[in-house]
């Protein structure tokens, strides 16, 4: 069973359910043609309240669910967007009817923080937060959270296990804390420090039981710039428990199709620096490379800088839902330029967004919209956790263990992942993903690498292949004393496996001699899209390239990250 609130449910806001079918008129088939022509989606789209989906069978959710190397691994994503947001259209209930259709096992509804929401959202969020809990308990966990404006810098996920305290939480932390509301969004000083006092708050809000729990990951973290490395560590530091890394891979992936989808980048990834901008990220870090952040994406980047470090700084990915692509949504308003969606009346009271919070359902009813940017939560981006059952808390304790790994478009069906060494009369001792082998120097250590290929197509209608899987390995050296620390010199790949042509389950060995504090993750690909990494062939020959604005179809570049393993010299 999954862990409800102990509160009494509220009833969920007035609509109807489930929303009226629209029926496809001949933007709709143009826009549908174009998407199965360009590998977006597989049999088909049926228009329905809770938006286009792969006309294809459910997920087996029994096979989903079946325990591996001792843990149930649910697919999820943090990052959600509901009517509740000044930018999104869909119901809450809409948003986990597409998540399980998408084969998800958990989701965190991540509405934006403003003045609207501050105001007027909370209490019929939470409503409606509720009754979708009842209502899908058994096929999906649902968080409620927020994409938090964090002072002096981006977009947040702020995640919250569920308790009577998420409310009251939510309330504080937008009334004092949230920059849009409080007019910190500017990178002074000042803001930076607010930052720091906000995550502080989140942790002791924990600590005091006024909430069962919470997590921090900075969303799309260099795609504006904005959040500097010194930032980032300092964030960690605050609230060690609270802050546990960022999304290593953006949603908006849809973003990149070419026209006539919107040919921008993948991620919405095609801006360059800013007033507030960190001057030593390079021009390429505007970009992402493969789908992924350039932090994750460079071997030997910031994400391997701070791991070098130590620290337990794990990778996500999510699809950032807002509608998705072809959807119809309530407002007319220009489909690649959405600002103003909520200035404009949705009724004859001249209601607005800005006046109640939440637009009217519901998604379907009027007018076309088509936003290429976002593909259906689960359809193109999961990110799998190792949990020890199906609850709400088993899922943050497994992303705050780091039993995480991520994927794009169901390259590979799963993987276990170990890190092992024998020990004093022959015992074998293992560590997985997130975990710490400790050996003597001088033991050899072998990393084994079990991969379920793809045995049945994604949301495009393609079966993936998996190509080539390559390990990385970095070394630990403590703390950096330059705080902005961008590089981990001594990270690089050093190991690759073919995999092409092969089907079913797949095992991969390697072997080496442990002589120094370290880690290993791994990377896979299907090898449409490599160069050579952003540090050189050297540290990386064959990465994900750099992506191109409107020149890249996502599905013709599919790969999966895990977390790193940590190894310890006793």
């Amino acid at each position: 069973m999954t862990e409800l609130a102990t509160e009494p449910t509220p009833e969920p806001s007035p609509e109807p359910s489930p929303s009226p079918t629209v029926a496809v008129g001949p933007l709709r088939a143009s826009r549908r043609g174009f998407l199965l022509g360009a590998g977006a989606v597989g049999a088909g789209l049926v228009a329905t309240g809770s938006g286009a989906t792969a006309a294809s069978a459910a997920p087996d959710r029994s096979r989903a669910r079946a325990r591996r190397g001792g843990y149930v691994w649910l697919a999820g994503d943090h990052h959600l967007h509901s009517r509740y947001s000044n930018d999104a259209m869909y119901r809450i209930d809409d948003q986990a009817t597409r998540a399980i259709d998408g084969g998800l096992d958990w989701i965190v509804i991540t509405d934006h923080g403003n003045e609207a929401f501050a105001a007027h959202s909370i209490a019929p969020q939470r409503a409606d937060i509720l009754a979708a809990r009842e209502r899908h308990g058994e096929d999906l966990l649902i968080f409620n959270g927020l994409e938090w404006n964090i002072p002096g810098a981006e977009h947040t996920t702020f995640m919250m296990a569920p308790g009577a305290g998420e409310p009251r939480a939510l309330q504080e932390l937008v009334n004092r804390y949230d920059a849009l509301v409080v007019d910190a969004r500017d990178g002074t000083p000042e803001n930076e420090a607010l930052a720091l006092a906000a995550l502080r708050h989140i942790a002791a809000t924990v600590r005091s039981g006024r909430l069962a729990d919470a997590l921090v990951l900075p969303n799309h973290p260099a795609r504006k710039g904005i959040d500097s490395p010194a930032e980032l560590r300092a964030w960690q530091d605050a609230a060690p428990d609270v802050v546990i890394g960022f999304e290593g891979a953006p949603g908006h992936q849809a973003a990149g199709l070419p026209a006539p989808g919107m040919a921008r980048g993948r991620g919405l990834y095609d801006g360059g620096p800013g007033q507030y901008s960190f001057p030593g990220y390079p021009e390429e870090s505007y970009r992402t490379w493969g789908g992924f952040d350039w932090m994750t994406a460079t071997v030997g980047g910031v994400w391997d800088s701070l791991l070098s470090e130590g620290r337990r700084w794990w990778i996500t990915t999510t699809s950032d839902g807002h509608q998705g692509c072809g959807d119809w949504v309530k407002n007319p308003v220009d489909p690649l330029d959405q600002t103003g969606y909520d200035k404009i009346p949705f009724n004859e009271d001249g209601d607005t967004f800005q006046t109640t919070g939440v637009y009217p359902p519901p998604v379907g009813a009027g007018h076309p919209v088509v936003e290429y940017s976002s593909f259906p939560p689960g359809a193109y981006n999961k990110t799998w956790v190792g949990a020890e059952n199906f609850s709400h808390r088993a899922v943050m304790d497994a992303m705050r263990a780091g039993r995480m790994w991520v994927c794009f478009g169901d390259l590979v069906a799963g993987l276990d992942v170990r890190l092992g060494a024998k020990g004093r009369g022959g015992s074998l001792r293992r560590a997985t993903l997130g975990e710490e082998l400790v050996v003597a120097a001088g033991t050899t250590v072998e990393l084994t690498v079990t991969v379920d290929l793809a045995h049945s197509v994604n949301h495009a209608g393609l079966l993936p292949e998996l190509a080539r899987v390559d390990l990385i390995r970095g070394r630990v050296t403590g703390p950096s004393e330059d705080p902005d620390a961008l590089y981990a010199p001594d990270t690089r790949v050093v190991h690759s496996w073919d995999t092409a042509g092969r089907s079913g389950s797949v095992t991969l060995t390697h072997s080496f001699v442990a002589e120094h504090d370290g880690y290993v993750r791994l990377r896979g690909t299907d090898g449409k899209r490599s160069q050579p990494g952003f540090l050189g062939a050297d540290v990386d020959p064959a990465g994900p390239a750099l992506d191109v604005l409107g020149g890249v179809n996502p599905w013709d570049d599919l790969w999966f990250y895990t977390n790193p393993i940590y190894l310890k010299i006793r």
